[in-house]
């Protein structure tokens, strides 16, 4: 009688304790089959999508979030390349697929490729939904309004979703100093300054919150005009504007350099009105590279680059 209580007790505890092997070796599956299908959901101007967790095959519009992608170590699988900035070259090589242009996305490439993600800015924004059909769509165009608020922003969401937090909080931080120095030596100075786009023999201007904004909200100048109104297009100015206003500083980016124009800026800008400011006179006619402020911003690289660059234009 024991000796069969005993062979019961046994078979009891090997079953207890095979049933305990057994539910971890499925609770370890389980987890491992989570992790495989983890999203992080992601809130945007256009919505809020789900986007798997360090996807592989990414497609990009936004020249900005590129190269903060370059910058990480990540790189896309599909682009623009009509469009492509100069720093980014490399994106112009047969191995990235073309999706099309940055107003005319190929939709039958991007299906074909099957992307895991598809981030856009403004210029797409019109495709959102038709985009989403294909792949989780994501907008990270910066908020000029909130430039470095929304910049941090957009750089911290592409850590999250490819596992490169702290390298981009990192490099989101270099960035941050060097803008806090020029704030220093900008509005140090109280020298007053006109953003201008040159498109062709047309000009117009842009002032705080702008799309070139940066200038007065973030880096420091005061407006030489505070009436300008925001808009994407600019406020279109004549001539005699720049004269009246009179800037110490005067920056230009020319449009035409990058689309196709037939005149440069400098041929536009600097007319005989425009050389009676005292832009002209100091040489604060600062001409600024169209591929960080017309085609890019708001990345790691772009943004570095532009500080840089107006950094260098203060004496």
């Amino acid at each position: 009688m024991k000796k069969n209580l005993l062979v019961v007790l046994l078979t009891v505890v090997l079953a207890v304790f095979a049933a305990a092997c057994g539910t971890k070796e499925a609770e370890k599956t389980s987890a491992s089959g989570e992790k495989e299908k983890e999203e992080i959901t992601v809130k945007h101007q256009l919505g809020e999508t789900k986007v798997p967790e360090n996807p592989k095959k990414v497609v990009v519009f936004d020249f900005g979030t590129l190269d903060s992608l370059d910058k990480l170590g990540i790189e896309a699988a599909g682009v623009p390349q009509e469009n492509i900035p100069s720093y980014l070259s490399k994106y112009e090589d047969a191995k990235y697929e073309n999706v099309g242009g940055l107003k005319e996305p190929d939709f039958e490439k991007i299906n074909e490729m099957e992307p895991d993600l598809i981030i856009i800015s403004g210029r797409q924004q019109d495709s959102y939904e038709e985009m989403s059909k294909i792949a989780p769509t994501i907008f990270m165009g910066v908020d000029t309004t909130k430039y470095m608020e929304s910049f941090k922003e957009n750089v911290t969401t592409l850590g999250e979703i490819f596992g490169k937090e702290e390298e981009a909080e990192k490099e989101f931080a270099k960035v941050e100093e060097s803008i806090k120095e020029l704030k220093e030596k900008a509005s140090a100075g109280g020298e007053k300054a006109l953003i201008v786009l040159a498109n062709d023999g047309k000009v117009s201007a842009y002032g705080a919150g702008s799309r070139f904004g940066i200038i007065h909200d973030e880096f420091g100048f005061a407006a030489a005009d505070e009436k300008i109104e925001v808009s994407t297009h600019g406020q279109s100015i004549s001539f005699e504007y720049i004269t009246e206003k009179d800037p110490d500083y005067l920056f230009v980016i020319d449009r035409g350099a990058v689309a196709g124009g037939e005149s440069s800026a400098k041929q536009v800008v600097e007319n005989d009105l425009v050389k009676n400011t005292k832009a002209y006179k100091n040489g604060k006619i600062i001409y600024l590279d169209p591929d960080y402020w017309y085609l890019s911003g708001g990345g790691l690289e772009s943004v570095a680059g532009m500080t840089e660059e107006v950094s260098g234009s203060i004496e």
